[in-house]
């Protein structure tokens, strides 16, 4: 696309894009999920973050965050989460991006502004309380999406990397533990954590897609 023929949308929904995929990979990197000596130091928005060495874990966090594009510039994700999950594929913990991109936003884009406020997720990502607790062996975790509405596959081309999630979830609301949020015209961004309540049979619920699984430790 031409960069005069884009709209504030999808302008705003780039920038947040290249966001997600720096920090989805300092999540895994925060988390132990991998050896330290798995990933390489990069600079980004004048931050030292993290970027994976190995070419096949890097492409699925590259691949599954950029096939969000169209979807995030009309404001259809809800939420990306990063999903840990322990060897009987139960879930132990989501990380979750929420996501308000504004369609009434007509303005000129200025980037500087949002990155300003996206790189203090980055800032707060390494003291962050919930990221420093270490993960069982033998863990997996893959990147979902949550969307307002399903994409239809039939219609669009953008959706076949995404398939319906049979990961399991918690029968209770999950314990939130808030980490960053921001709020401003032409995005909100919010940050959580969630973990179950209790220890509990899970079940399926067919309104969440995701991509195959990042990988296990």
């Amino acid at each position: 696309m031409d960069r005069k023929d884009r709209t504030p949308q999808d302008e705003i929904a780039q920038i947040v894009i290249e966001f997600l995929e720096v920090a989805i990979t300092s999540v895994i990197f925060l988390k132990g999920v991998y050896p330290n000596g798995a990933f390489e130091r990069r600079r980004y928005m004048n931050l030292v973050v993290h970027k994976a060495r190995n070419p096949q874990l890097n492409e699925y966090i590259h691949s599954a965050v950029n096939g969000l594009i169209p979807f995030v510039t009309k404001d259809l994700v809800d939420r990306v989460a990063v999903i840990f999950f322990d060897d009987g594929n139960v879930p132990i913990e989501r990380l979750v991006f929420r996501l308000n991109v504004n369609q009434l936003y007509n303005s000129k884009v200025e980037q500087a502004d949002m990155e300003f406020s996206l790189r203090s997720f980055l800032i707060k990502l390494p003291v962050s309380e919930p990221l420093s607790k270490v993960l069982p062996r033998n863990c997996r975790w893959e990147i979902t999406a949550y969307f307002h509405s399903l994409p239809q596959s039939s219609t669009s081309k953008d959706t076949e990397m995404w398939i319906p999630s049979d990961a399991k979830q918690w029968q209770q609301p999950p314990v939130i533990i808030p980490i960053k949020s921001m709020i401003s015209k032409p995005l909100g961004l919010q940050l959580y954590t969630e973990h179950p309540t209790s220890p509990s049979s899970p079940k399926n619920k067919p309104n969440l897609f995701d991509t195959p699984s990042g990988g296990d430790n």
